[in-house]
């Protein structure tokens, strides 16, 4: 591993944090460093490890106290800033310590009671009042947070180093680790994290003061210094060693299981795999918490999941503990897909699955019992999906969170191989894997972040960069869902996706081409996993008598305003079908469909033509659990009602523009965004199918009959 330290670079970086005068210049080191290390995915992974400094600050009183400044929980350190770090006095702390290393008679029990309410209550009670801006943005204390005080050290970084597991989680892993870094690291055989590893961690250290850090075996590597340069460089110098400890080994050759001769494409093992990985949220409604699933493959990925002792290998468990609140102890493996027998494919994966939850709650019902803890059991559905031929799958409540768990398993899959080649990969026991996953002080971490209504959903929707498209789309993504967006050119997608932010699948497609559309579904199943949600708003409004208006330009309308929403539609019952949750079909009809205006025959006629599609796919799609229900709107600002229009169509009626659009009952412009609030609604009616809503404000003419 590459020493990435850089002594311009961090005077540069200190003076950039340390222009406020509050930020002290230890902190700004302790930064820099840990961006360093964040940088290195093979070291910690989103919120992983964790770094601190022990300095002098000043109370919000003025005065004076030794503090750790610590990592905050859950924080990730490629990104992490001053701001990110917890300050707590550290008097008591090491006082604290004092009584528990050098007291023999405090017993497992004692230290298994004091790291739940009391180890959260201890940190709250030490934090330290700043008066800078750390004290407006206080975060929760690592949970590692005793190991920090209870060495003497300056700087001390904590890592989760992939090399470092690869050689501890093996049943000779004390050894193997000893005698590759020799005798200046101490070993900490595992044990859970909170004041029994910091006791014995303080206890190891104390038999040798002179170790440079410290192995915490099936768990992570710890290093330590007078200054960040100092710690870091031990960290790195460390990896590098234990790296060429199993490059020696060489990579082993895995024998392959045989694969079907046709394999299912990523884009339909997909929406299989999602589908079966869902509950329902009460029962009877066929409305399920759902999943965004992240795909990822490679070379090395392949070797593992094509493996024939893939399930032996991937059940071992996780590679350290700090995965197991994100990804479960173990993944689910499921057959490979034959594009011959998707039939076949989707009965084996729903078995597995339901194998996987049976497996779960044996497991729960097991260690809860033996451990005694007073715990509810979470969902019992996978976090991983690994699929021999393919590759494998993150999954997660959002896309961010399916991209955490790929990252994840994708370097589990590496260090387990490489553990494989140098030995046998053993990881933490069945108990001590359930008293992380279960451990109150982790499950803080996730049980902090709030979904919304929408949370798993993926949404496509049509027309999607301007207008009542773009306004849909907000509306879907302020609640939560992942988006994919669909219109002509990149020129109008770049802009809208970039003001939707986040993980937005933006595609052009031309929605009167069937073999794009079909495209743009395969897009949304390889990067999201399927689809929930299509709102078809796409429309031009095309004009003419009807008595003179040409074929071409008839057949044009009814391409764009007809054949786009079908084909839409289809598509979406294909993928909907495949992952046999149901889903929703919402379509942009217009009041044209029954309150034809003058010369707009070629808009009204496939406009009406899509009002009755709307309930035939209500009627032919109910018994699959799919619901569609359309909107009619009317004069809504939009590319296709546009000024000019407006303008026109005032003057022609002898009304201001302002009169125009607000020529309904209640005498109010009816926006894009009411337009958006409407689908909304319609998505989230679990018992509504074949309604068509308006949304124009009143208009009698048009209320249907």
């Amino acid at each position: 591993m590459q020493n990435l330290w850089n002594d311009a670079a961090l005077q540069c970086s200190v003076r950039e944090q340390c222009s406020s005068a509050e930020m002290q210049a230890e902190l700004a080191e302790l930064v820099y460093a840990s961006r360093l290390l964040g940088s290195e995915s093979s070291l910690v992974m989103h919120g992983g490890g964790n770094t601190s400094v022990k300095c002098e600050l000043v109370d919000m009183v003025g005065n004076r106290a030794d503090v750790l400044l610590i990592k905050a929980s859950g924080v990730d350190l490629s990104r992490v800033s001053g701001c990110d770090y917890t300050p707590l006095r550290l008097g008591p702390l090491r006082k604290l310590g004092e009584l528990f290393t050098r007291n023999d008679l405090v017993s497992e029990e004692a230290l298994r009671r004091f790291s739940t309410k009391e180890f959260k209550h201890l940190l709250l009670l030490n934090m330290f009042s700043l008066t800078d801006h750390m004290a407006e943005h206080r975060l929760t204390p690592s949970i590692e947070t005793l190991l920090h005080a209870f060495l003497p050290h300056r700087f001390i970084f904590h890592t989760h180093s992939f090399a470092l597991l690869t050689l501890s989680n093996q049943p000779d892993g004390a050894r193997l680790v000893g005698e590759t870094l020799g005798d200046s690291f101490g070993s900490v055989p595992y044990i859970k994290p909170g004041l029994g590893l910091a006791r014995s961690a303080a206890i190891v250290y104390e038999s040798n003061p002179d170790i440079k850090g410290l192995v915490l075996h099936k768990h992570g590597l710890v290093t330590f210094g007078a200054t960040a340069k100092e710690a870091y460089g031990r960290m790195i110098e460390a990896v590098s060693t234990l790296e060429a400890r199993i490059a020696e080994a060489g990579r082993k050759t895995f024998p392959s299981v045989t694969l079907p001769s046709e394999m299912a494409s990523v884009e339909v093992a997909a929406p299989v795999i999602r589908g079966a990985c869902v509950d329902e949220k009460s029962p009877g409604t066929r409305e399920y918490h759902q999943f965004i699933l992240e795909f990822r493959t490679s070379p090395l990925i392949l070797d593992y999941v094509n493996s024939t002792d893939l399930v032996g290998m991937s059940q071992k468990g996780a590679m350290t503990p700090d995965f197991i609140i994100r990804t479960k102890n173990k993944p689910l493996v499921v057959p490979a897909p034959d594009a011959r027998d998707i039939a076949g494919f989707k009965a084996a994966v729903h078995e597995a699955v339901q194998r996987y939850r049976e497996e779960y709650t044996n497991y729960f019902n097991a260690q809860q019992q033996a451990s005694d803890m007073q715990v509810t059991m979470l969902d019992p559905l996978p976090r991983v999906v690994l699929v021999p031929g393919l590759g494998l799958f993150g999954l997660g409540k959002t896309a961010e969170s399916a991209a955490v768990n790929a990252d994840i398993a994708t370097g589990t899959a590496s260090a387990i191989l490489d553990a494989e080649s140098v030995g046998t990969f053993e990881s933490i026991s069945d108990r001590e894997a359930f008293e992380i996953e279960y451990w109150d002080m982790e499950q803080a971490k996730m049980t902090k972040v709030h979904h919304d209504v929408f949370a798993g959903k993926i949404v496509m929707v049509t027309g999607a960069a301007s207008g009542i498209g773009l306004a849909t789309a907000k509306a879907f993504r302020q609640k939560g869902a992942e988006l994919v967006m669909l219109d002509l050119t990149r020129d109008a997608l770049d802009p809208a996706a970039e003001e939707l932010g986040g993980n937005v699948l933006a595609l052009t497609c031309d929605v009167t081409s069937r073999a794009q559309i079909r495209s743009a579904f395969d897009a949304a199943c390889r990067r999201f996993g399927g689809v929930d949600i299509i709102v078809s708003n796409v429309g031009v409004a095309i004009q003419g008598r009807i008595g003179e208006v040409s074929d071409d330009l008839l057949r044009k309308s009814f391409e764009l305003n007809f054949f786009s929403h079908q084909s839409i539609a289809q598509e979406a019952v294909r993928v909907m079908k495949l992952q046999g949750t149901g889903g929703v079909l919402l379509f942009n009809v217009s009041k044209q469909a029954v309150n034809p205006g003058p010369d707009f025959g070629p808009y009204g006629l496939p406009k009406a033509a899509t009002l009755f599609l709307v309930r035939q796919y209500a009627l032919d799609h109910g018994r699959d659990g799919i619901r569609s229900n359309g909107i009619n709107a009317d004069r809504i600002r939009s590319g296709l009602l546009t000024a000019e229009m407006i303008k026109a169509r005032s003057t022609a009626r002898g009304l201001s523009e302002k009169e125009y659009m607000a020529g309904n009952l209640l005498q109010l412009e009816v926006t894009a965004e009411d337009v958006a609030e409407a689908f909304v609604h319609l998505a989230l009616e679990i018992r509504t199918t074949g309604s068509i809503t308006t949304v124009d404000g009143g208009n009698i003419a048009a209320a249907l009959r």
